[in-house]
């Protein structure tokens, strides 16, 4: 850097501009930078002037930002690893100039240690900051930072550099810059104070008090202490400090305490108003006819060509803006008789609303609609609260005199409006007056826009551009501007001021209106950029001698350039993943077609098949046809082309095959879209890892049976689940082997042209990019996301590395990318079913997503669109304890979703209200499961027990009910029959249970069928299983692969000793504590006794995994382990590794008994025990989760249902000892029953039948997937075709209701209420008699229900309702309403009886649909 000799303008090489609103349209601040931009490139090299924003975006890029990767690239990477994550790119206005968008939300975790520097090196106080005080200040500090690491890594000493940060939101870069210590000169800027606007804002005397404030106390005074602070220390230690206006200049000194260096006032940029004289009319002519049209539109008479077109823009800040004044203004005109020209007002002012009134529209477009007219553009998300409309009434402003007419214009004006189709800008140059009569405006853009169009323009000595304006002109005329003086006691005369102003517009002649335009074009010249510019000369070159001053002229190379010697960079390759697949001869490529649909895996023909090739490889790959077609030689498949007996096997499959996939076509609604975190399919795709899974797997294998419309989503995981192995020491070890993506039942989801399709997820400063594959399931389409290649970050790529993987915030990057991802995934691929089903609330984020798209494209508000997603959305749960729903930290999710509030148009608040009780509370976590309830319709368990339990669990979201009374219900699970049952069954099945059971589509009661099997055929099967079992433990335990937890000689005695003729007794499932596998052998010596009964000896099959992060789970594997090798159980009791689907099958076909003895009620359904009964193998359990319905005497076994004990322990001991008797007892002697001549057990035969005949049958996926369709799927697309219907009519007039009813529902007063007394002797010719009086504040009688609820206590004092009843309307006066009722309970005895009012519509699905509740 050179140093200077005098104070000459001395200006910079490279100029940092740092603002909260670089590329991020939010105010007048927006327009500064921006259009200085141009005027700034014009007098700087290219490049040099570089502009610092938020990555606010998420990656998407933004409507005012065009990424560029290769600027800065080296920096940028380098930037990256200290840290910090820029999207370098192109600012898209006039210029192009060159921006940096700076990811903060990674770093709101650092906000406490960064704020705590500030207060140390600064003294800011921080301690009230609230969250958006915190992420300013952060990105504030990390905007300096950005700015050091730029000049160490591009610059040398020998350029002058200056960082220019606006406003209090970017003080913290100033304070680090100061830090540093670094030759960079520093201004700060600002544009209103933060206390300033407070004053203004809040109705206080702002300028006849000035003198009076204090800024601390101010500050204190409004809860802006923590903004103040910085605001004043950035003022403090800037090496020049500047403001908009000499009005902003006396607040600075007054509340700040330090007075501002120079006045650099805003400029203009004259770039997009019209070139030329012809341009202008040619805009002005089509903006007048078009304002014209729209207002004879909406007043209902033509207006006609000479009328005065007046208009308001801006901020909907209805004192600081003027817009009071403005009002008053018209209602004088109005209201004293004006008798002139017709003035048509436009109040332009941006507010809440939901869309164009889409009568007008028609109105305008069409005309039709003829005698419709409004005052209001666009229907107001909350008309009732609107202050401008309000007043208008207040004023009799309602546009029946035809003189005054006003119009309210509550939308941005981009073009795409609806009413209007053109920018503001376009209808600004149509305008005759501009009114701004502002109270608060630092400096006021809105009026010299409208000057630069040449509309004649007022505003006030309080608005900085006027007082500049007056100042500038002092006594010379300039008719084009009429500058008022304002004050904090002259309001009325300013009133009567902006009347003036019209009334003068209103009489002028068109050469003096034309004075007055070329003047108003005058007046802006004088603020174009080129002019406005030397004021910042002048504060540059105030900074950078501050700044050599500051730094006593020592000037260190700080911005280091590394230099290596003879050592050359060489970039690392971009590699890329290239797919190669294989091709078979023509005669057998079917069995391409085959192995890429699992139709195979539930198909014996297809199954023994691709067996037929190589049966070695089939065996030894898990019965993978990926993996045979891969490993079998050419040589083998041309034999195989040749071979007449395999291409008939082969035709007979494809022909079943062809005739399957056919029915396709026949599908109907309602189309469902099915969302789950792992699918349990077959072991050749490894993307579960238990029961949720593989019910998740059976599930779309029977959609596809039923031929059930239905697509389901979620993840391709590169890892999968592990694979177990057993130390020595009886330790699980989890090995994880990466999926080969090409020896997969997969392929890449293409479009028309061939392209790979993707779905992106937006996340904190990147867009995250997800391949999308396909796998046929049969006739059902399952798509899953892949986020593990190029085009992501490498922490990315691991996001779909592993099912359940990494730390909390892996896990919702998960949850993101499969509920918002996988939504888009479905528009991607051109789906947009009618319901969506969240397997789990792992998927809740489909709510969201959903609601975004309903809000942004349809124009629907949060309310409205909660009923269009809440009626076409369904949540399933399968956890039957709170602690196993996924809840994250209010911080991780503001990083991750911190940009929806603004996509739905409400409060974080709000957003966070849809996952917590109470969204105000930051200590909650917001669940995942609320938001699923939050965002459906229906809540279902997978049982019985389970939904009962279900409803404890969310009793809490809704206070008014008790839990027995909730939506919440049941769908109790079951599992695919094709898949699970034997093939030996299967074909004794086929004989008896009818011709209809084959076409999927059977009454259940065709399971009796097998009582027509004789008793041998059944036996025989069972032994057969049973063979079968023993060999695959016997397989399974001698691999070295799976474990070596037994010894060479341990093995040899297992195998002497396990015998396919013995009692055998499974348990196999995931290992958790609450699952009690080892309760077993709470007594070995009476085990022993059991196990080694010479007379009817019984043996234990264990198998199954601990999670790898469960060590108490890992802890029970090896303590069963060990009992194993006790020389009283070796070869009794073994414990079988490597567990996935091909072991689960051999083991529920092959053992005799399957145990299962869960705490209760932890098992929500648990579905290995349906699995057995479909292969006759009886059940023995508590009863919990499924087997509370399934239990049948003679068809099974239960542990009873009661708790005798509290204490866990001895429940505990009173459970083991219960098993040791049923075996003991009934089991061993019901199977050892055997007839001496035929060798059969008839009883147990009969156990058997029982349990195919009268359990299986109830828990298939057929039964299941009926209970969803009817239960939900049916009902719930009924109603959302009919609550879309006509623009979403229904759901409107809903969410309408339910606004109403809560804006009220506090002022509902009870007038009289008589109460039941304390006993009753009822008889039936003397009820109970009970009657209310409300006052409902405006609502009908049929709004409210009120009824009376008799309920008992149990023993652990839980309520349970006995009855119910609902109070009659018996008359509605005055708004009072009379409710009465009269009750005979059934039964004498205690009761606790209470009444309650709620909200009563017909067109609510269910009471909780809508939960306010009061208890009278």
């Amino acid at each position: 850097m050179s140093q200077m000799t005098d104070l000459n303008t001395i200006l910079p090489d490279y100029l940092f501009e740092v603002s909260w609103e670089v590329c991020n349209k939010m105010g007048g601040i927006y327009t500064v930078v921006a259009t200085k931009a141009l005027n700034v490139k014009a007098r700087m090299k290219e490049d040099h002037h570089i502009l610092i924003g938020p990555d606010v975006w998420d990656a998407e890029g933004g409507p005012f930002f065009r990424e560029d990767q290769s600027l800065f690239a080296g920096w940028r990477n380098a930037l990256a690893e200290e840290g910090i994550r820029v999207r370098t790119g192109r600012w898209e206005i006039p210029g192009s100039p060159l921006a940096v968008l700076v990811d903060y939300k990674p770093h709101m975790g650092e906000a406490d240690s960064i704020l705590a520097r500030l207060w140390e090196q600064y003294m800011v106080d921080s301690i009230t900051g609230n969250y958006d005080y915190r992420t300013n200040a952060v990105f504030g500090y990390l905007a300096g930072k950005v700015v050091e690491s730029f000049c160490r890594h591009n610059l040398t000493m020998r350029e002058r550099v200056l960082a220019q940060f606006h406003e209090w939101q970017t003080g913290a870069g100033v304070l680090y810059l100061r830090s540093t210590e670094l030759p960079i000169a520093t201004a700060f800027t600002t544009h209103a104070t933060v206390t300033g606007r407070c004053l203004a804002g809040n109705n206080c005397e702002l300028y006849d008090k000035m003198v009076s404030y204090d800024g601390d106390q101010v500050a204190k005074r409004f809860c802006v202490s923590a903004m103040h602070s910085l605001e004043k220390k950035a003022a403090w230690n800037a090496d020049v400090f500047t403001t908009v206006s000499d009005i902003t200049a006396a607040e600075c000194a007054q509340l700040l305490g330090r007075r501002v260096d120079v006045v650099t006032p805003n400029g203009f940029e004259n770039s997009f108003t019209p070139a030329d004289d012809y341009e202008y009319a040619v805009r002005r002519g089509a903006a007048r006819n078009r304002l014209r049209q729209v207002a004879s539109a909406m007043c209902g008479h033509a207006v006609p060509q000479d009328a005065v077109l007046v208009g308001i823009g801006g901020r909907y800040e209805y004192r600081n803006k003027g817009i009071d004044v403005f009002l008053d203004a018209l209602g004088r005109l109005r209201n004293e008789g004006y008798d002139g020209r017709e003035i048509h007002a436009f109040i332009m002012i941006p507010a809440g609303h939901c869309g164009a009134d889409r009568a007008l529209a028609v109105k305008v477009e069409e005309g039709r609609n003829v005698n419709y007219t409004t005052q209001v553009s666009h229907v107001l998300m909350y008309p009732e609260g609107d202050r401008i409309t309000h007043r208008m009434q207040e004023l009799r402003l309602d546009n029946s005199d035809g003189k005054v007419s006003v119009y309210f214009i509550p939308s941005y004006l981009n073009g795409d409006d609806g009413i209007f189709g053109m920018s503001y800008y376009d209808l600004l140059v149509g305008m005759d007056l501009a009114v701004f009569p502002s109270y608060y405006e630092p400096w006021g853009y809105t009026p010299l826009e409208a000057l630069a169009f040449r509309v004649p323009t007022f505003t006030t000595s309080l608005a900085g551009f006027g007082l500049w304006v007056r100042d500038y002109y002092g006594e010379r005329p300039y008719p084009g501007i009429t500058v008022a003086e304002r004050n904090d006691s002259n309001y009325h005369e300013v009133v009567d001021a902006v009347k003036a102003r019209i009334e003068e517009i209103a009489s002028l002649d068109a050469v003096t209106m034309e004075r007055y335009m070329r003047n108003a074009r005058e007046v802006a010249d004088i603020a174009l950029w080129d002019k406005q510019i030397e004021y910042y000369d002048e504060a540059y070159t105030k900074a950078f001698a501050k700044m050599f001053g500051r730094l006593d002229k020592k000037y260190k190379t700080n911005f280091n350039i590394d230099m290596s010697i003879n050592n050359v960079a060489v970039n690392t390759p971009s590699w890329k993943s290239v797919m190669v697949t294989r091709h078979l001869p023509e005669a057998i490529s079917g069995l391409e077609t085959l192995s890429k649909n699992l139709w195979w895996c539930w198909n014996e023909s297809a199954k023994a098949l691709f067996k037929e090739i190589d049966p070695e490889i089939w065996h030894n790959h898990g019965h993978n046809p990926m993996a045979v077609l891969d490993l079998v030689s050419i040589k083998r498949f041309n034999q195989l082309a040749k071979d007449e007996t395999f291409l008939a096997h082969l035709s007979q499959v494809m022909d079943e095959f062809n005739a399957y996939m056919a029915e396709k076509s026949k599908r109907t609604d309602p189309s469902v879209a099915y969302f789950c975190m792992e699918y349990g399919l077959d072991s050749s795709l490894k993307i579960y890892s238990g029961g949720l899974g593989l019910l998740a797997g059976d599930y779309l294998k029977e959609t596809s049976d039923m031929n059930v419309n239905l697509v389901a989503v979620g993840f391709l995981y590169r890892y999968g689940y592990f694979d177990q192995i057993l130390t020595p020491q009886g330790e699980q070890e989890a090995r994880y082997q990466a999926q080969d993506f090409l020896k997969i039942p997969a392929e890449p989801a293409r479009d028309a042209q061939g392209n790979w399709l993707t779905t992106t997820v937006n996340f904190p400063g990147r867009q995250v990019v997800a391949r999308i594959w396909k796998v046929a399931v049969g006739r059902t389409d399952l798509y899953l996301l892949d986020t593990d290649f190029e085009a992501n970050r490498e922490d990315d790529r691991q996001i779909t590395h592993q099912l359940y993987g990494g730390n909390w915030e892996n896990r919702l990057k998960q949850e993101l990318l499969l509920g918002v991802g996988g939504v888009r995934a479905l528009r991607t691929l051109g789906l947009n079913p009618q319901i969506y089903h969240c397997n789990e609330g792992h998927a809740a984020f489909t709510g969201l997503e959903r609601l975004r798209e309903y809000i942004q494209n349809d124009g629907l508000n949060l309310r409205q669109a909660l009923e269009v997603v809440r009626a076409s959305s369904l949540f399933t749960t399968h956890t039957p304890v709170p602690a196993g729903h996924d809840a994250f930290d209010e911080g991780m999710l503001r990083q991750y979703i911190g940009h929806y509030p603004q996509r739905l148009g409400v409060s974080w608040e709000t957003l966070m209200g849809l996952g917590k009780i109470n969204g105000y509370d930051v200590n909650e976590k917001f669940s995942m499961s609320i938001l699923a309830a939050n965002i459906s319709q229906n809540v279902n368990g997978v049982s019985m027990l389970h939904g009962k339990v279900s409803q404890d669990i969310f009793a809490n979201m809704y206070p008014g009910y008790l839990p027995e009374e909730l939506h919440v219900s049941y769908v109790t699970n079951g599992v695919h029959y094709p898949t699970w049952a034997a093939k030996e069954w299967k074909a004794l099945h086929a004989k008896v249970f009818g011709p209809e059971f084959q076409t999927h589509h059977y009454d259940k009661a065709c399971f009796g069928g097998v009582y027509k099997l004789s008793d041998s055929e059944v036996w025989d099967v069972r032994k057969i299983l049973k063979k079968d079992l023993i060999n695959t433990v016997k397989e399974k335990i001698s691999n070295p692969d799976f474990g070596s937890h037994y010894t060479p000689r341990q093995i040899v005695t297992i195998k002497e000793t396990l015998r396919d003729d013995v009692l055998t007794i499974g348990f196999a499932r995931r290992f958790a504590t609450y699952k009690r596998a080892t309760l077993l052998f709470s007594d070995l010596d009476r085990l022993d006794a059991i196990v080694n009964n010479p007379e009817m000896p019984v043996q234990f099959i264990f198998a199954g995994k601990a999670h790898p992060a469960d060590k108490a789970g890992q802890d029970l594997i090896k303590q069963i382990v060990d009992i194993s090798k006790d020389p009283r159980f070796l070869g009794k009791i073994v414990f079988v590794p490597g567990y996935d689907i091909t072991l689960a099958k051999r083991l529920v076909q092959g053992v005799d008994v399957w145990l299962n003895n869960p705490t209760r009620p932890q098992e929500a359904s648990g579905t290995s025990g349906e699995k057995c009964s479909m292969n006759g193998v009886m059940h023995f359990s508590v009863l919990d989760g499924w087997w509370v319905e399934g239990y049948k005497e003679g068809a099974g076994w239960a542990l009873p249902m009661e708790r005798t004990y509290d204490d866990q322990g001895h429940q505990n001991d009173l459970d083991s000892a219960t098993i040791y008797t049923t075996i003991e007892n009934e089991i061993a002697p019901v199977y050892y029953d055997v007839d001496a001549k035929t060798g059969i057990s008839e009883r147990w035969v009969s156990y058997v039948k029982n349990t195919i005949a009268q359990v299986a049958c109830n828990f298939t996926t057929n039964r299941m997937l009926t209970d969803y369709v009817n239960q939900y799927y049916l009902p719930q697309s009924h109603r959302f075709e009919e609550i879309a219907a006509d623009g979403y009519r229904e759901a409107k007039e809903i969410a309408q209701w339910k606004e109403n009813v809560e804006r009220v529902w506090n002022n509902i007063s009870v007038v009289s209420y008589s109460q039941p007394e304390s006993a009753y002797n009822l008889m039936p010719s003397s009820p109970l008699c009970s009657e209310v009086e409300l006052y409902l504040a405006g609502l009908s009688p049929e709004d409210i229900g009120v009824e009376m609820l008799f309920c008992t206590r149990d023993s652990k004092g839980k309520l349970h309702i006995k009855a119910k009843t609902e109070f009659q309307q018996v008359s509605f006066d005055n708004g009072v309403a009379k409710y009465r009722t009269e009750v005979l309970p059934e039964t004498t005895g205690m009761y606790q009886v209470a009444t309650r009012i709620f909200p009563k519509n017909p067109k609510l699905p269910h009471r909780q649909d809508f939960g306010l509740v009061r208890w009278l």
